[in-house]
């Protein structure tokens, strides 16, 4: 995949991340593509963050992929700072291609870089596949999740 760049998402970048959030039935339901202005706010928030990296695959010019990686430190277990890895989408195109497996592995690398302790991520409980996925790379489905919708 040596025609591949990660990189860190630039705003114009914006409308090719909001399409891969809404293509499959759990996006459709939550994201609103034709409205990009708090997509746009957020991605202002996220560049000014140092402990965050929204990163885009790009394959021959064209976005094919999205990650958010997220670095916090902590003072449990020791001090440890952890990453959580979230919205990672691949573009319909490129399911199947191995971007996933590479999206992945750059992320627990760039962990490392950060002098992280502990990679973690969510998937919805009814994205099996996902869940297999990440078990192939050395996830442990070792909590249960909850959260408030504020």
């Amino acid at each position: 995949m040596g025609d591949l760049e990660i990189r860190p998402a630039a705003a114009e970048d914006v409308p090719a991340i909001v399409a891969m959030l809404a293509d499959d039935p759990l996006g459709a339901q939550r994201e609103s593509p034709d409205d990009l202005a708090p997509y746009l706010a957020a991605h202002a928030r996220l560049a000014a963050d140092p402990n965050q990296h929204l990163v885009v695959a790009v394959r021959e010019g064209r976005v094919v992929g999205t990650l958010q990686l997220t670095v916090i430190p902590g003072l449990s277990r020791k001090g440890a700072t952890r990453s959580v890895i979230e919205g990672v989408r691949v573009h319909a195109d490129e399911r199947g291609s191995g971007l996933g497996t590479l999206f992945i592995e750059w992320a627990v690398e760039e962990s490392r870089r950060q002098d992280c302790q502990l990679v973690q991520l969510t998937s919805d409980a009814t994205r099996t596949d996902a869940h297999r996925f990440y078990e192939r790379l050395g996830f442990v489905a070792s909590h249960v999740g909850f959260k408030l919708q504020l």
